[in-house]
C-alpha cells in the first residue's frame, strides 16, 4: 500500500529492519526502540522470525520527528502527530531558523554576545580574573541552556578557530581553557541527578587533548538529570570502556576535536568493548570526518546540543 504526501509516494508495507531504519532517520537502535515503546511514534510489523520491520512511511516519521527534537521541541510534543502536521511543523522551524540572523537572540548587541565578546577580550588580555568574573555573571544571568549555547560554545569556537589560525598564544588559549572548565564544572554541579537516574560516562579518544566539547557534554548530561562521570582527555578505548563497566554506565560520549589516523580503530574498539548494552555517543569537531566510522561502530553522530539533549531524554526513558 502506498501514502501519498507532499508529492512522495511512501510505502506503508513493512519490510525494513531496524538498523537501517535508524541509519536512514538519522538515530541509533536505542533511541528509535525508546521512542516506540514509550512514545508510540511508530508501530513496527514483525517478520515470520519476530523481527521488528518498518515501512517507508515510518522511517519518515522519524526523520521528522528528529528534525523536529533538533529545533528545540520535547518527543512527548511530536511523537503524536500525523506526517502532514509533522512536516509543516518541521517547514516552520526551518522557516523561523532562516530568519534567526536578526533575531534579538543572535543579534549582535544582544546580552549573549555582549557576554562573549567581553570574555574575548578578557582572554586576549590574558586576564583570568576578569574572563571568570564575565562567565560566573553570564551563568547567573541567563539560563543553564542559554549560557551552554549562546554564550560557552559560541566562546570555545572563537578561540579554537583563533588559536588554529595562530592568532593566539598557547598561553592565552590554555588560560582560557582552565578558567572554562572551572565554569563548567560549577554548572554542572548545580545539576541533582534524579533517583534511579542512568550513568554516563564522557571521554576524549587517545590523542584528542582538547575536551572543553567533552565538559560541554557533561555538564548538558548533568542538567538532564544524567549521572555523569568526566574522564581527562587522550584516553584509550579500553580505559573508558573499563570505567562505563564500573560505574554501570548506560551511555558513553567521546570527543573527537582533531583529525587522528586512530579515530576509526578507537571507535571500533570502544564499540566491541562496551557491547550493545551501552550506547555509544560521538561528537566534536572533527567527528563529521569520521561519518563513516561512526555508523560502523553502531554510534549515534552529536551534530549540536538540541541532538545530544534528545539522545539523551529517549535514552533515560529506554533505561
Amino acid at each position: 500500500m502506498l501514502f501519498v504526501t507532499m508529492g512522495l509516494e511512501l510505502s506503508t508495507d513493512p519490510r525494513h529492519p531496524i538498523q537501517v531504519v535508524a541509519r536512514r532517520a538519522g538515530l541509533s537502535a536505542d533511541v528509535l526502540r525508546a521512542w516506540e515503546r514509550r512514545y508510540g511514534a511508530v508501530t513496527p510489523g514483525r517478520s515470520s522470525s519476530g523481527r521488528r520491520l518498518y515501512s517507508d512511511l515510518d522511517v519518515e516519521r522519524l526523520r521528522l520527528i528528529r528534525l523536529a527534537i533538533n529545533a528545540g521541541r520535547r518527543i512527548g510534543q511530536v511523537a503524536a502527530l500525523d506526517l502532514a502536521s509533522l512536516r509543516e511543523l518541521v517547514d516552520e522551524d526551518r522557516a523561523a531558523e532562516g530568519s534567526r540572523p536578526r533575531d534579538a537572540s543572535t543579534a549582535p548587541d544582544s546580552a549573549e554576545r555582549d557576554f562573549v565578546v567581553g570574555a574575548m577580550i578578557a582572554v586576549k588580555a590574558c586576564d583570568a580574573g576578569r574572563l571568570r568574573h564575565v562567565l560566573q555573571r553570564a551563568m547567573v544571568t541567563l539560563s543553564p541552556d542559554r549560557f551552554l549555547e549562546q554564550v560557552a560554545r559560541p566562546l570555545m569556537g572563537e578561540i579554537g578557530r583563533l588559536w588554529a589560525a595562530g592568532e593566539m598564544s598557547p598561553g592565552h588559549e590554555h588560560m582560557a581553557s582552565g578558567v572554562l572548565r572551572q565554569i563548567l564544572t560549577q554548572l554542572a554541579a548545580l545539576a541533582q541527578p534524579v533517583e534511579g537516574a542512568p550513568h554516563i560516562v564522557v571521554a576524549t579518544l587517545a590523542l584528542q587533548a582538547h575536551e572543553l566539547g567533552a565538559m560541554m557534554v557533561s555538564a548538558v548530561a548533568a542538567l538532564e538529570g544524567w549521572r555523569t562521570t568526566f574522564l581527562a582527555g587522550d584516553l584509550p578505548a579500553e580505559e573508558i570502556a573499563r570505567v562505563a563497566e564500573l560505574t554501570g554506565a548506560r551511555a558513553v560520549a567521546v570527543s573527537v576535536t582533531t583529525p587522528a589516523e586512530n579515530v576509526s580503530k578507537e571507535l571500533e574498539r570502544l564499540a566491541s568493548l562496551t557491547g550493545d548494552g551501552v550506547a555509544l555517543l560521538v561528537g566534536g569537531q572533527a567527528a563529521a570526518g569520521y561519518d563513516d566510522a561512526i555508523r560502523a561502530a553502531g554510534a549515534v553522530s552529536l551534530r549540536d546540543i538540541p541532538s545530544l539533549r534528545a539522545v539523551l531524554q529517549a535514552l533515560a526513558v529506554a533505561a
